[in-house]
């Protein structure tokens, strides 16, 4: 990634798609190029939550909101200590933040942090056509002196596909450290940082949990070394099949039967260490107003999404595997995805989606109180 932060808002940007498809406008944020993987998000707020949810790591996001920036930009509401889009394209963005909170533009922030973007281009059309065609390699170029079309689509096509691609160590934590319980403290957990939001620990500190943040290259010895009475795998990008390491870790926990935990990345490690595999959705789920189905009360609720792979696990049947049986426990009421999954011997679950949904919705909240739960009675 090339960037300037010089005013863009009347500097020409091309946002040119890995099978040919060019779209023009303005630059937005940083001026320069910027490569990664196209995929659209379908949420109309918590734009602030997504630029810096480490899981977007080499994506370049397509809002299919058409007025972005709104609210501005704070320095409370971020996921992490940064904005993990690698290119951010939007409709109208807005001119004018109007907010309480606002510190900043979003266009500012954008710029601040060197992230390349594109305003002013039909989102539709372009959010339409990787719903038919998939997640795809873009490019975004702006300057100057921009490439011509043939020179722009090939530097595209060199870049790495996200099937294969290892990224976790990437965004996770270098060292370990602790996230204190709020108020009395009533259990410890170890969480693996697969590129974990700021909000999940903090939804189990509310819980009296005293969570101590380890490393993606964390061993079982390094997990239990904190004595926890459960352990948590976070979310993250990159492609599950490349997880070796953490899927060795994960059967250890298993094998000791520790109360277990995993959200998005999380569930697809869970996934792997049971013995099913992943693959690669066509243009995946991002966004929070996504349908999930509870299988286990038959509830309902509406959800916050970020992932590209997903489980392959069979939703018609109890399977059998090395740990005890294993069930699909929560779907994607859009396209049957596997959206959970939890052990019926032992006390281990995951979702494929963000329970902590900062900024919304909730309804998932109760997963953190099962995890309390089943921490309780593995005490008791």
């Amino acid at each position: 990634m090339t960037t300037s932060t010089r005013g863009a808002a009347k500097t020409p940007a091309v946002l040119v798609l890995e099978d040919g498809r060019i779209f023009r406008g303005r630059a937005y944020g940083a001026v320069g190029e910027t490569f990664g993987e196209a995929v659209f998000s379908t949420g109309m707020t918590g734009y602030q939550e997504t630029l810096t949810d480490p899981s977007y790591h080499r994506q370049v996001v397509v809002m299919t909101a058409p007025h972005v920036g709104n609210t501005g930009v704070n320095d409370e509401d971020p996921e992490s200590a940064q904005i993990w889009v690698s290119g951010y394209v939007v409709r109208d963005p807005a001119r004018v933040s109007s907010n309480w909170r606002s510190q900043r533009s979003l266009d500012e922030e954008l710029r601040n942090q060197g992230v390349v973007g594109i305003q002013g281009i039909d989102t539709r059309a372009l959010t339409r056509h990787l719903r038919e065609s998939g997640a795809m390699r873009v490019g975004i170029f702006s300057g100057s002196a921009l490439p011509d079309e043939g020179t722009m689509l090939a530097e595209v096509r060199q870049q790495p596909e996200m099937k294969g691609a290892d990224l976790s160590a990437e965004v996770a934590t270098k060292e370990t450290y602790v996230v204190p319980a709020i108020g009395e403290k009533k259990f410890t957990v170890a969480a693996v940082d697969l590129g974990i939001k700021g909000m999940t620990p903090h939804r189990m500190a509310e819980r009296g949990i005293e969570v101590h943040v380890l490393p993606a290259t964390a061993t079982a010895e390094d997990i239990y070394a904190v004595e926890p009475d459960g352990v948590f795998f976070s979310n993250g990008p990159g492609d599950p099949a490349t997880a070796d390491g953490p899927v060795a870790v994960m059967q250890a926990v298993l094998e000791r039967k520790t109360p277990l935990f995993g959200i998005c990345f999380g569930n697809q490690i869970l996934g792997r260490a049971l013995g099913f595999g992943t693959y690669k959705l066509k243009y995946g789920h991002r966004g929070i107003n996504q349908p999930v189905q509870d299988r286990t009360t038959g509830k309902v609720e509406v959800t916050a999404h970020n992932h590209g792979f997903a489980v392959d696990a069979p939703l018609d049947r109890v399977s059998d595997t090395p740990y005890g049986r294993a069930e699909v426990s929560h779907v994607c009421l859009n396209d049957q995805v596997v959206e959970g999954l939890q052990l019926l011997d032992q006390p281990a679950f995951s979702v494929q989606y963000h329970p902590e949904a900062a900024a919304g919705p909730h309804d998932a909240a109760y997963l953190f109180d099962r995890f309390v739960s089943l921490m309780e009675a593995e005490r008791a």
